[in-house]
């Protein structure tokens, strides 16, 4: 009973993925062989035709089909063409044993382009094909992974055999169209066509793959009724199905009441328990396997030693490399790159490269091994090292090869190998695999090129979580967080977001300030069951924190209290807020909790004590830190006490607690000092402090901008002007200021000098009403004296002053006593400050603006901040 192709509802796509048939399935095709012998054809002429080539064979008989037929035999489908061009030119009917002899001949050699060319032949000559020629198709086209010839080819047959629907069914279940192979499959049935051994197998692996236990289940009475149940090769395949669905039991009940079993029943269940996650039940299987001598193969070495990895049991890996040692399997190259690959997931990379330099025949996959081992241990520099070798091996890379060692030039910022590799990419199609395409999305970003991570990412076809979470980090982490947050909106529209994701936006977030949008993701969070995974919660919290919002911060950290990270987290904001006592209060909160303290606690303590001024309390923590805590100091900590007394003021006791260090001071802990200077005008050892500075890092804005600063508060603007020419020199440039406000749910941006705001008039004529207001009335402001006039002019160059624009906006389109929070990428000045405590007790309402050095809430024109020091150090 014939089914017309014209009736399908099957789905079809012209891109189709190239399709493999199973290795236990003898099809008619797969057991055709060619057997070369020595044989040559006699050179002589014909009355019929000529067939002229480079060695001048022709036919030695009075059929061409018959000699089309002797030239397929041989293998030699170069004249086998030519000849069958000749005959179609003298319109000499070719028969079907031939097309059939030549479509084999075209799927054992692989060549595409020739099997389409016989396929148009064949189309000209019949539309309505035999189940002989048909199925020939159909296993051509389905071995070159071309569904949708092999659709046509379906359709156009007037009979069809149980071959015919195993091909197809065989064909969409390797391409991964699970859905289609087992509606093919019941067509099969309706069709009234038995289905026999190798039927099963294809059906079952499509079952497997969506994974769908219950449609498993019914192919499995399929099987009983049929009478294939004591099949080796259907069991095998039903045990497969089983371990895949996550049925793990019932795959073992029909592999313990299998009457014969072979290697591959073994292999199946093994396999099975290691990718359910029983690895003590597969290990003991495999024991068992040897009691009944029977010996391991290469997937056997191969799944143990990935269930060494998974287990991470070094003890166990070695057992099984010993093991390995004594068979033939040692000199197997898979099993060689499995021990590299295991050996440097365990944490032995002295083992990994042992095997892999006595390896006498490496693979791509043996380089690959050894370059993602040293990735994964933290050491690119010799990732990068062992693929150069590679290359001059002339082994060609894979798509994974190149996105470890892409990764390995994220790591190290190797911007000019990594644009290698890129061209590389290009050059070899690997760029089409995502990837490829999401490893170099991560290296532009980390290498500060955000804007080629965007062209890589807008030429992904089939972009994943992965693409979309790693561009927008990329964008976070090079403060475009504007941008971060519209992407991820585009995200939404497209795919679910991951816990991942979501700490990414909620950084971007953090560092604007756009509240409402975080309280969106947290919500989001909820919905979708995602709010405690992983980060997640220390991100929300961060959050809130971040956004100044710590009654919700203090909620969102109740849920999370064990955890040392969430109590960092709220340190931090509070040092950020001045608030030392409290930070002092909620550390003995955590000591009473239980919950140790680590290196990141006490640098979060230290810094509350250094802006609280509270330097003995500060000393006293630094001092307990190693003997009731265990927590040694490192440089960072050292800074802290440094910025303390700096503070305070004790700037020779500061320059002495440096001299006399334990270990060597480093280019923060100078510009510690230098930051106390600034503040206390010390212009003889700041200069002290830039010098050793310059000596270590020449390349970090912040502290020119804080020499800069300290000559501008000490009127010596030659020298300002000296450290801005070295700065053109060595081509550093200052961020331009940018502000935050949030208003109504959205997030508006404003940079320094911003005269493309459609309400920029508006926003102006709002502030110089304030100026006059200041000026009438004697307040301290922007234009009021000569020395403000000073530091205003210093102002322009290291603020910009966009916070003002941001709070007059927020003034402008918001009601009447409605909080206005603002947040900043520079560091405040003394002159937005004064004019923002004018405006906050003018219009009674309260302003609070995030800078990179504190927080700062204004009310009735005071600060929390006391006045004291604000226009500190911007960010390094």
């Amino acid at each position: 009973m014939a089914v017309s192709a014209n009736n399908s509802q099957i789905p079809h796509s012209q891109h189709l993925p190239n399709p493999q048939f199973p290795k236990t399935q003898k099809l008619e095709t797969l057991s055709f062989t060619i057997k070369f012998q020595s044989h040559q054809i006699s050179s002589r002429k014909t009355q019929e035709i000529t067939v002229c080539s480079t060695s001048s064979v022709t036919t030695t008989t009075q059929n061409p089909n018959s000699d089309l037929n002797e030239l397929c035999r041989h293998g030699d489908l170069e004249k086998a063409l030519k000849l069958l061009d000749s005959m179609q030119e003298l319109q000499i009917k070719v028969e079907e044993d031939a097309y059939v002899a030549l479509v084999r001949l075209c799927e054992w050699k692989r060549t595409h382009e020739d099997g389409a060319r016989v396929y148009s032949y064949i189309s000209n000559w019949r539309t309505l094909l035999s189940v002989k020629l048909g199925n020939a198709l159909l296993s051509m086209f389905v071995r070159f992974g071309n569904l949708v010839d092999a659709w046509y080819v379906f359709g156009r047959m007037g009979e069809r055999d149980v071959f015919s629907w195993n091909v197809l069914v065989g064909g969409y279940a390797k391409a991964g169209f699970f859905d289609e192979a087992l509606n093919l499959y019941h067509r099969m049935l309706w069709a009234g066509i038995v289905p026999d051994v190798y039927t099963f197998p294809c059906v079952l692996r499509t079952c497997g793959g969506v994974p769908d236990l219950a449609r498993g289940r019914e192919i499995h009475v399929h099987v009983i009724r049929f009478g294939f149940e004591s099949d080796v090769d259907v069991v095998n395949a039903l045990i497969t199905m089983y371990v895949k669905c996550g049925a793990v039991g019932n795959a073992r009940v029909l592999f313990d009441r299998m009457p014969r079993r072979d290697r591959i029943s073994w292999n199946a269940m093994i396999s099975g328990y290691f990718e359910n996650g029983e690895y003590l039940e597969g290990l003991r299987l495999f024991l068992m396997m040897r009691e009944f001598s029977v010996d391991p193969d290469l997937m056997t070495m191969t799944s143990l030693l990935s269930a060494c990895e998974l287990l991470g049991d070094d003890k166990l890996g070695r057992e099984i490399h010993g093991y390995v040692m004594k068979t033939e399997l040692m000199d197997d190259v898979s099993v060689c790159s499995s021990l590299i690959q295991m050996y440097s997931i365990v944490g032995h990379l002295e083992e990994a490269e042992k095997v892999f330099s006595r390896m006498e025949d490496k693979d791509v996959v043996s380089w690959t091994s050894m370059i993602s081992g040293y990735g994964n241990k933290a050491l690119p520099e010799k990732a990068v090292e062992t693929y150069k070798v590679m290359e001059q091996e002339g082994i060609m890379p894979d798509e994974i090869t190149l996105a470890s060692v892409i990764s390995a030039c994220a790591c190290l910022g190797n911007l000019d190998m990594g644009i290698k590799l890129h061209e590389l990419a290009d050059r070899t199609g690997l760029i089409s695999y995502v990837i490829v395409a999401n490893t170099l999305i991560d290296m532009y970003s980390k290498c500060k090129c955000v804007d080629k991570a965007l062209e890589v990412f807008h030429q992904i076809p089939g972009k994943n979580v992965i693409s979309w979470t790693s561009i927008i980090l990329g964008l976070r982490t090079n403060n475009r967080c504007f941008e971060a947050l519209i992407f991820f909106r585009q995200m939404k529209l497209r795919l679910k977001p991951n816990s991942i994701t979501l700490v990414s936006v909620l950084s971007a977030c953090a560092r604007i300030g756009a509240l409402m949008c975080g309280k969106e993701i947290h919500a989001h969070a909820l919905r979708t069951g995602v709010a405690f995974d992983g980060f997640l919660p220390n991100a929300i919290l961060d959050m809130y924190v971040r956004c100044g919002r710590m009654g919700s911060a203090r909620n969102q950290f109740n849920h999370n209290i064990n955890d040392v990270t969430a109590w960092n987290i709220l340190l931090t904001g509070l040092a950020q807020k001045g608030q030392g006592r409290h930070a002092i209060e909620l550390f003995h909160s955590m000591v009473e909790s239980r919950v140790d303290p680590d290196e990141i606690t006490f640098m979060a303590l230290l810094c509350a004590c250094s802006r609280s001024g509270m330097v003995s309390e500060g000393l006293e923590y630094f001092v307990s830190m190693k003997l009731n805590y265990g927590v040694t100091p490192n440089l960072k900590h050292y800074a802290c006490i440094v910025d303390l007394l700096g503070r305070a003021g004790q700037l020779d006791d500061a320059h002495e607690f440096i001299q006399k260090m334990p270990i060597n001071p480093d280019a923060a802990i100078w510009g510690a000092l230098l930051n106390a200077c600034v503040i206390h005008r010390q212009v003889e050892l700041g200069e002290h402090a830039a010098q050793q500075i310059f000596e270590m890092d020449e390349e970090s804005v912040g502290y020119y901008i804080l020499i800069c600063n300290l000559y501008a508060d000490s009127g010596m603007w030659e020298e300002v002007a000296m450290v801005r020419n070295m700065m053109r020199e060595r081509g550093l440039t200052v961020d331009p200021g940018c502000s935050w406000v949030e208003v109504k749910g959205k997030v508006h941006a404003f940079l320094s000098g911003d005269n493309f705001h459609p309400q920029i008039q508006e926003l102006n004529a709002v502030l110089e009403g304030f100026y006059e207001k200041m000026r009438s009335v004697a307040f301290t402001g922007p234009e009021s004296s000569p020395t403000d006039e000073m530091e205003a002019s210093k102002a322009e160059i290291f603020c910009g002053h966009s916070e003002r624009l941001a709070v007059a906006f927020g003034l402008i389109n918001t009601a009447p006593g409605t909080p206005i929070w603002v947040t900043k990428n520079l560091y405040m000045c003394q002159s937005c400050h004064s004019t923002i405590k004018f405006i906050s007790k003018v219009v009674r309402r309260e302003i609070s603006v995030r800078d990179t050095e504190k927080f700062h809430h204004f009310k009735d024109g005071f600060c929390t901040c006391g006045d004291d020091g604000y226009w500190r150090k911007p960010d390094n």
